[in-house]
């Protein structure tokens, strides 16, 4: 096959002609010069690029998964790719990476194999919880000099 245009391997991709670009220009994508000077991606450096993309700036969203997934009550749902799937006996560990993050679920060793989870592999991870939990680094201040500005801002 023929070495796509950056705009065509930008569309495959699901990112902006102007990102795309800007990663050729970093030397983050691979690409071959034509006689003319013009950037062509090879569907090998595609292939490279969907299994190491950064699902929060790459993965576009796609109306299918919606539509699959309408039967759910859960609405979090965090697009990425598999990192690693772990198989031990009855249960498997997938580490799913959403952008600069890893999110790591434990589910039965036969939904890994009736979803074909392989390492590259698009996800979506559905969270539905009755807990949620949320942490803060403690400020290097006390809390109440923080208050007592937030309140004067107010005013």
């Amino acid at each position: 096959m023929a070495p796509l245009t950056i705009r065509a391997a930008a569309a495959r991709l699901g990112v902006g002609y102007s990102t795309f670009k800007r990663w050729v220009h970093t030397g983050r994508v691979r690409t071959i010069r034509t006689e003319g000077g013009h950037h062509r991606v090879t569907e090998a450096e595609l292939d490279r690029l969907t299994a190491r993309q950064d699902p929060a700036t790459v993965l576009p969203r796609q109306h299918d998964d919606d539509e699959s997934l309408a039967g759910l009550s859960a609405r979090n749902r965090l697009r990425g790719f598999v990192d690693e799937v772990r198989i031990d006996g009855l249960l498997a560990q997938v580490r799913l990476r959403v952008g600069d993050h890893w999110l790591t679920a434990v589910i039965t060793a036969d939904a890994v194999k009736s979803l074909k989870l392989r390492r590259g592999d698009d996800a979506i991870a559905v969270i539905k919880s009755t807990e949620v939990m949320i942490a803060r680094r403690p400020s290097p201040e006390s809390p109440e000099p923080a208050r007592r500005r937030r309140r004067q801002a107010l005013r």
